[in-house]
């Protein structure tokens, strides 16, 4: 095909349907130009089903009600049977519509996978005219080394960089190269790291494999070097999320630095939240504390599938000696975001802006708060990513479930997530809209 040819128009329509643009275009379909494609396209509709019947047929088709945990109901309202909102039709923006045509300020920003905002049009035309191209191929896309070489000059520790599809597999593969080049298996860890075997004591993981993974404590100078003096001789890697609920103490990461390079281990960082959004960087930016590898995703690719293992390159080159590969790991759609991101990145101080709105999200739920005198109920977390703290989980559930109704969705526990979407007069609906939620919590209590 001719690289200077025309986007062919078919592609645009279909994925026009889906991908919105982001400055909070109308929602309501009615009000939105329709293209030549709808009609031969409208079995892609979903049913016009009120938001219970999805979740029912969810149950009965998904072992757990949604693929994703954190989305399952109890997951996003503490229990199973609470009445909230489960499942969503289209999303721009900040903000989501439930299947029951209902319009949220959504917090959560797809559990942070998306910093700039939904259907951006900042990375949407890139992601329609590379699927236009042919999304992948028997060969490598051009893409992969365009983004690789992008990722490298904006993250410190990243001299090679390999691209995966999620969090999850970029550590596992970040574990398996630090146990290839070390040729140890013991791995010291603190924080989420996904489902997969190496980091998880579930059922159906084998306790031989639960052996070689140790967790220690957040932010614990004498845990650390307690678990590095008992396992130095195995140690393959000291694996770190920097940044759980609030910023680590600068010595604890400068120690696991230090303990790491006396004991041969590698140095590996979880950057899946900070990327991106503390700073493009992430945590390792903001610190000067250099990890051997880290592991990116989530805000890389603004909701895209994209995730990467980036470090030392003697310590990537390790990945020929072992296995790591996916098919759709170099897919040219999320490569083509990711890309849109980081020349964003580059040109803008995008988390700059995340760290000021999350601050300015902080404060007008905090106002309402105090307004209304509410306890119980106490705001947490760093700016980019803030929580609530609730005194019991009924009255999570209750506040969670009234926010919706209201107008707004938060996050059940950490995190909720500031984005570029979340403008002032956002800002002050989720304000306005908080303020609602406990004027209506407290009528119903007669106060």
């Amino acid at each position: 095909m001719n690289a200077d040819a025309p986007t062919p128009l078919f592609p645009y329509m279909v994925f026009s349907r889906f991908f919105k643009p982001s400055a909070r275009p109308p929602l309501d379909p009615a009000a939105e130009t329709q293209d030549t494609a709808s009609d031969e396209h409208a079995d892609d509709a979903p049913e016009a089903l009120p938001d219970h019947s999805w979740a029912e047929r969810a149950r009965a088709i998904l072992p757990s009600g949604s693929s994703t945990g954190s989305k399952r109901a109890e997951a996003l309202w503490g229990t199973a049977d609470a009445h909230g909102p489960t499942h969503y039709l289209r999303a721009s923006g900040c903000r989501v519509v439930t299947t029951d045509e209902e319009e949220l300020i959504d917090c959560t920003m797809a559990l942070g996978a998306v910093a700039l905002g939904y259907a951006d049009e900042r990375i949407t035309p890139s992601v329609v005219a590379a699927a236009a191209h042919g999304n992948v191929a028997g060969l490598s896309h051009t893409l992969e080394v365009e983004v690789a070489e992008l990722f490298c000059e904006a993250v410190p520790c990243a001299e090679k960089v390999q691209f995966l599809k999620s969090g999850a597999e970029a550590m596992a593969a970040a574990v398996r190269l630090a146990r290839t080049y070390t040729g140890r298996t013991t791995v010291i860890g603190c924080g989420y790291f996904g489902w997969l075997d190496w980091c998880s004591a579930e059922a159906g993981v084998p306790g031989t494999v639960r052996d070689d993974y140790v967790k220690i404590p957040f932010d614990d100078i004498g845990a650390l070097e307690a678990a590095v003096d008992r396992y130095g001789a195995t140690l393959a890697a000291i694996v770190l999320e920097p940044v759980i609920e609030r910023m680590p103490s600068v010595a604890w990461i400068a120690r696991a630095r230090a303990l790491a390079t006396q004991s041969g281990a590698a140095l590996v960082f979880d950057e899946m939240k900070s990327g991106f959004r503390l700073a493009t960087g992430g945590y390792q930016e903001l610190s000067g504390v250099t990890p051997d590898l880290a592991a990116f995703g989530k805000a890389l690719a603004n909701g895209y599938p994209l995730a990467a293992v980036g470090g030392n390159a003697a310590i990537l080159d390790a990945a020929r000696k072992t296995w790591i590969s996916s098919t759709l790991a170099s897919e040219a759609t999320a490569l083509a975001a990711a890309r849109a991101v980081l020349h964003l990145h580059a040109d803008t101080p995008v988390c700059d802006e995340l760290a000021r709105i999350g601050g300015d999200m902080r404060t007008a739920v905090s106002n309402a708060l105090t307004a209304s005198r509410t306890g119980g109920i106490e705001i947490a977390g760093i700016d980019p990513m803030w929580f609530l703290r609730f005194e019991s989980p009924a009255l999570e559930t209750r506040f969670l479930t009234t926010a919706a109704a209201n107008g707004v969705l938060f996050k059940r526990g950490p995190y909720n997530f500031a984005s570029l979407a979340h403008d002032d007069e956002t800002i002050a609906e989720i304000e306005s809209c908080t303020s609602n939620t406990l004027f209506t919590m407290r009528t119903a209590d007669g106060a």
